[in-house]
């Protein structure tokens, strides 16, 4: 393995993945970790998130070959800048945030002349903190770098094999592409879940009681993802806003077109639209990005 000694900065669900995910798939790699939050390191400790929890950032990474940012994607620049003089020459920074153009700026900014390399795991769950993480989280899904155009060719692979052993599939993209594409197939999907989660909760004719004894799978499915991190989310559309506004114009118009449908009683253009959609399904599903047991696999009781 080409890193000896691993930092992973901020210890929740990716960063405590992380650091399980390395001590199960790269046993002689040595871990170090840090989280701002006291109860977090307490926690992180207690269940060897990493080998060595550290009272500090500058102190987790002396020594370390890659870091790696967990931090909630707001965060990346301050975050970084706790550990700039402390940071070993030859290390490669990276992180594991949502939006890429913004976070690879922030890190450079913040530690010119370091190496960074950003990447993206897209993986995770509702769950977050210490007590989420779980080792097998990247196994089989894509890990996304975003290299800047100078990069370090070895960088880039080190990187690389270092997802792979973690057992994600590497791709490797254009920050702004990744952006865009991410925009579509996560952020919009988690605006719309809040804000279908927060319409049922407004509704004054439906009883609050009544939203939840009755959520079919739609609804239920949604309140699952809206469930995520709000300190996450809340910055992942700040970072991410020239792309989110984008795709969320085109997703208004679509909208307005399928209640235009609705209200012509057109039962031919939303035949067309819902067999279109069930085909993507099929090609999620055909992928192995989805299961594709009815209800998602899950127990009926």
């Amino acid at each position: 393995m080409s890193f000896s000694r691993v930092a992973v900065i901020g210890l929740g669900l990716l960063g405590g993945s992380v650091g399980l995910a390395i001590a199960e798939s790269l046993p002689d790699c040595a871990t170090t970790g840090y989280d701002a939050d006291p109860d977090v390191r307490r926690r992180a400790a207690e269940r060897g998130l990493v080998g060595t929890v550290c009272a500090t950032a500058a102190e987790a990474v002396a020594g370390a070959d890659l870091i790696v940012f967990c931090v909630p994607v707001g965060a990346m620049a301050a975050a970084a800048v706790e550990i700039a003089d402390a940071l070993p020459a030859d290390a490669i920074v990276s992180d594991v945030g949502s939006s890429k153009a913004a976070v690879g700026e922030a890190l450079r900014g913040a530690l010119p002349g370091a190496t960074v390399i950003p990447a993206h795991p897209v993986a995770g769950t509702e769950r977050s903190g210490p007590d989420a993480g779980f080792a097998h989280l990247f196994r089989h899904r894509w890990c996304i770098l975003t290299p800047p155009a100078d990069a370090d060719p070895e960088a880039v692979a080190k990187l690389s094999e270092f997802w792979r052993a973690l057992g994600a599939n590497v791709e490797i993209m254009d920050a702004a592409h990744h952006d865009l594409v991410l925009a579509v197939t996560s952020h919009i999907p988690h605006l719309i879940a809040y804000t279908i989660v927060g319409t049922a909760s407004d509704l004054e004719e439906v009883t609050r009681g009544e939203v939840i004894k009755y959520s079919a799978g739609g609804f239920r499915d949604f309140t699952r993802i809206a469930a995520s991190d709000p300190v996450m989310w809340r910055d992942v559309f700040l970072t991410n806003r020239d792309a989110v506004l984008e795709m969320l114009g085109r997703f208004t118009e679509d909208l307005t077109a399928l209640q235009r449908a609705i209200r012509r009683g057109d039962g031919e253009a939303l035949f067309d639209l819902f067999a279109r959609t069930r085909e993507i399904r099929r090609s999620i599903v055909e992928q192995g990005q989805d299961d594709a047991r009815p209800d998602f696999g899950r127990s009926d009781h």
